[in-house]
């Protein structure tokens, strides 16, 4: 019983002596400020920056960082002190030191007025080409080329990339002349009168003619966008310019979209379509148009009345290849789907 009673009073002993000794200093609670306490050649004003903190302000300001609470007490607007924000501005009062010597001054708003100004957005280079280098196109006639795919050197019935091909050419051809592939579609109506605009031709890919033997042409698939098959139509192949320089057309332009490539029922950002507006309406390749969305219409629940709301801009089209009567435009921009049907403006 002695030996256990020893053991207790050298425990509580022990845990005695290892509680820290706290200065009082640590522990004051901030006070009143006196002139004496501020930081000499005081800023006027202080402005927040990024990442300060009350604290930091106080450390700044009066050289003692615990005076925080009192840059608080005179700034109740803040709800919380660990939030202040980047642009507010303090300043030191020197009638009310003794209240904690700040007042903080919120930033006042400012209204810039200037000429409204049209912002170019850059148009993805390599998205370009890939779609320039496909050139769809509609005619008002059906195009049938200077030949055709008989068939290919092991009997397949699609073809793609470096496949080699039998073709039958109405036109002499020689070796490392190139052409392109292309198919007669669906005819084209305009949506809006019905009237027929053309017949979509679709750029398959192209062939290089390798040499020629009784009669027939040899060739090779170079480029390849869809699969290729017998009867395919051949023509000279395209030059494709890649300097397509944005421009906005002048006069009142109104058309509308005519198809979306590979039977899309819908179109967004980056797709394909064809519009009926072309090289009789004055457009060049590059010029930006707009998409536009009729509004709904509406019952006026107050009234009653049936409201026909206002279009809405959905999207910004480039034209890529403008024919006679249609073009085949690329959607750089949209925040909605496009539909078949509706209008192009400028």
């Amino acid at each position: 019983m002695k030996l256990r009673y020893l053991y207790l009073v050298t425990l509580i002993s022990c845990v005695c002596l290892a509680v820290p000794v706290v200065q009082a200093d640590v522990l004051k609670l901030p006070g009143k400020i006196s002139s004496n306490d501020l930081k000499a050649d005081l800023p006027q004003p202080y402005i927040v920056k990024k990442g300060d903190t009350l604290w930091d302000i106080a450390e700044y300001f009066f050289k003692d960082p615990f005076k925080w609470m009192k840059i608080w007490e005179q700034n109740l607007y803040i709800t919380n002190p660990d939030l202040i924000y980047p642009g507010n501005k303090i300043m030191f009062d020197a009638r009310r030191q003794q209240q904690g010597g700040l007042r903080m001054v919120r930033p006042e708003p400012q209204i810039v007025i200037k000429p409204a100004e049209r912002l170019e957005s850059a148009v993805d280079s390599s998205l370009l080409m890939t779609a320039l280098a496909r050139q769809d196109f509609i005619r008002s006639g059906e195009a049938n080329g200077v030949g055709h795919i008989l068939d290919s050197e092991d009997k397949r019935i699609h073809y793609g990339i470096n496949d080699r091909l039998y073709l039958k050419m109405n036109t002499d051809a020689n070796a490392g002349d190139v052409f392109d592939v292309f198919r007669s579609s669906d005819p084209i109506h305009d949506p809006q009168s019905g009237e027929p605009v053309g017949i979509l031709v679709k750029h398959l890919g192209q062939i290089e003619i390798v040499s020629k033997a009784q009669g027939i042409h040899r060739g090779v698939v170079v480029k390849a966008f869809e699969e290729m098959s017998r009867a395919d139509r051949l023509k000279p192949a395209k030059v494709i310019s890649s300097h397509i320089v944005p421009n906005y057309p002048g006069g009142q332009l109104a058309g509308s979209v005519l198809y979306i490539r590979d039977g899309a029922s819908e179109a967004g950002e980056n797709q394909v379509v064809g519009i009926s507006l072309g090289l009789k309406d004055g457009l060049k390749a590059g010029a930006v148009l707009s998409i536009q969305r009729t509004g709904r219409t509406i019952t006026d629940r107050v009234s009653g009345e049936e409201v026909s709301l206002p279009a809405e801009n959905i999207a910004e089209v480039i034209v890529l290849v403008p024919q006679q009567s249609a073009s085949i435009a690329l959607i750089t921009k949209s925040t909605g789907p496009i539909n078949i049907g509706d209008s192009v403006l400028n």
